[in-house]
């Protein structure tokens, strides 16, 4: 069967897997090509990427979660240092709670800014952003954070059960929750029908400002909690904890199929996204290429990842 002829939301999911066999075999080769020197990525090598996928993993289900319906989160990053910092802060077993519920004020906060004020969801979030910025410097006084994490947020994050992280146990149930969110609920066929004509929606009787609320809320909580699982795997707070994530959360949501003005989207493809974006940099580190050719190869597989995905989409039946 053609890819022209598989649904949009089908087609990127195939596409992505496709390029999961070729970066494991590129990897095999360059262990064969340093006489075994670099990391072979084999099941015990991956299960340990396996955890930091896990924390990709669920930053990006929140991303989904707004783009969706059309929009963006871009502070995500300090939502999930304001997590951190407050959790470890906290101590204790109020610690995770709190940690949440960080990501739980600032993500309807920031839907309500963009569904009640209708300001664009870009530049409402530049302004968000800012504030959570200058107020965790203000906090820390711009020097690392002492605080550290609690036991059980070092179980959740670093733990292991029968092998696996028991971080990738975290991401699945995450996964599990919104799948079924989005595919056996009516807040689910909402957020899709927002995403696709919001006025339309609206018509139609379905309360859009509520859906962008909660989607916004969603991907707060997914921040929080990705913040909290990585204070547990450094065992403390860090200022910038997320920032390196939120590049890759985009991408692996964009890969996966979701369009990015909203409407449609498989969480199936946003797990396949986060899979090969945290094997293609697996392959990278064996291959010890340096940050600029890492990055410039990052960027290259994913623009040539999203024009396989307009051909196939623009090509006749």
């Amino acid at each position: 069967m053609a890819l022209s002829q598989l649904s949009p939301e089908t087609r990127p999911v195939l596409i992505a897997s496709g390029f999961v066999p070729a970066i494991l075999v590129l990897g095999w080769a360059c262990t064969l090509a340093t006489a075994g020197t670099a990391p072979l990525p084999m099941p015990g090598y991956l299960l340990q990427k396996l955890q930091a996928g896990a924390f990709l993993g669920i930053v990006a289900t929140g991303m989904m979660m707004v783009i969706l319906p059309g929009h963006i989160d871009l502070p995500v990053p300090w939502t999930m240092t304001a997590a951190t910092m407050v959790a470890t802060a906290v101590g204790g077993p109020r610690a995770i709670p709190a940690g949440l519920a960080v990501g739980l004020a600032a993500g309807p906060f920031n839907g309500l800014g963009v569904s009640v004020l209708r300001i664009p969801s870009m530049i409402f979030a530049l302004g968000v952003d800012s504030v959570l910025r200058g107020l965790m410097v203000a906090q820390t006084g711009g020097l690392a954070p002492q605080d550290r994490a609690t036991d059980t947020m070092r179980l959740l994050a670093a733990g292991k059960r029968a092998g696996v992280p028991a971080a990738s146990f975290v991401w699945l149930a995450v996964w599990v929750g919104i799948a079924v969110l989005l595919r056996r609920t009516a807040f689910g066929r909402e957020i899709h029908a927002t995403g696709t004509c919001e006025a339309a929606a609206y018509l139609a009787g379905i309360r859009s400002r509520r859906v962008i609320v909660g989607a916004f809320a969603a991907s707060g909580l997914c921040a929080a909690l990705a913040g909290v699982l990585l204070a547990g795997c450094s065992a403390k707070a860090c200022q910038g904890i997320g920032t390196p994530f939120l590049p890759p959360a985009i991408a692996a949501v964009v890969i996966g199929g979701t369009r990015f003005l909203g409407g449609q989207g498989r969480y199936a493809g946003t797990f396949a996204g986060v899979v090969l974006i945290v094997l293609l940099n697996s392959v990278l580190s064996i291959m010890q290429m340096p940050e600029a050719g890492r990055q410039v190869i990052h960027g290259s597989v994913i623009l040539c990842l999203l024009l396989v995905h307009g051909r196939s989409a623009q090509s006749p039946s």
